[in-house]
């Protein structure tokens, strides 16, 4: 997530930015468009940069004050994902816990924390082991889960948070 800010705000930065003159040929995509008997090459129109919507229901959490903010504050039930770079497990999981947040269309958000960045929120919530699922509802733990889980389980931690 962090990557995808950063390359926005560069690519912003570029497609601002006006270039020397002079320097740098203008970034247009040049296409050949040929009429029937002419082999002469007209520029197409320069394309457009577009991005896609950015996911609101899956966050990483960059520090304590927005682990306070975005989970602890958060009016939406929060599942949180103690996780690690180095942990298989993890991996698995990760993207069908995310899958099934998804699916629960806005009513669940997860935040997503790595361990070895952010040792004080693990030993402030007893990680010992990850993965370490927690369930947050108006700032307080309401269920807790440790290791690999597949949908069918997920889907009823996530219903029983709901409500």
């Amino acid at each position: 997530m962090a990557q995808r800010l950063l390359l926005r705000r560069f690519l912003a930065s570029i497609i601002s930015r006006k270039p020397p003159q002079g320097r740098w040929a203008p970034l247009t995509c040049r296409a050949p468009q040929r009429s029937p008997g002419d082999l002469t090459v007209a520029p197409n129109q320069a394309r457009s940069i577009y991005t896609t919507r950015v996911c609101t229901t899956t966050f990483n959490i960059q520090d304590g004050p927005d682990f306070q903010d975005r989970v602890v504050n958060s009016e939406t039930p929060v599942v949180v994902d103690f996780h690690a770079q180095w942990c298989g497990p993890c991996k698995i999981l990760g993207p069908r816990l995310e899958k099934a947040v998804a699916k629960q269309h806005g009513k669940v958000v997860m935040a997503k924390v790595d361990i070895d960045d952010h040792t004080d929120l693990a030993l402030e919530y007893e990680v010992s082991a990850v993965p370490t699922v927690l369930a947050i509802k108006n700032g307080d733990v309401v269920d807790k889960f440790v290791g690999i889980k597949d949908e069918d389980q997920l889907e009823a931690f996530l219903k029983k948070l709901i409500g």
